[in-house]
């Protein structure tokens, strides 16, 4: 427990303390921040009489976000791969 680090991370007034490795520490704090600034958004945009609603809806927005960058990675690899092919077949054309 010596190399861990106690911290506390404030998320929709609420305040979450966190025993956590220090190397995670950076990416908790610029998290928590994206969570804060898009439940500004959220609640400028909308009436929210909840701020479950609005911590759903980040999360919402958050694993969306997720999802539709492994669906532009797979899209990428298909398109490499296809390229790689389009390739070998090049080659094999003029070696033949």
């Amino acid at each position: 427990m010596a190399d861990k680090l106690k911290i506390k991370l404030s998320i929709a007034d609420r305040v979450y303390p966190l025993t956590i490795n220090p190397d995670q520490e950076e990416g908790l704090r610029k998290a928590a921040k994206k969570i804060e600034a898009m439940i500004k958004q959220f609640e400028q945009s909308y009436a929210v009489r909840d701020k479950q609603d609005v911590l759903a809806m980040c999360a919402l927005q958050f694993a969306a976000q997720v999802e539709q960058k492994a669906i532009d990675k797979d899209d990428d690899m298909i398109n490499v791969a296809n390229r790689l092919n389009e390739l070998n077949d090049l080659l094999h054309d003029q070696l033949s």
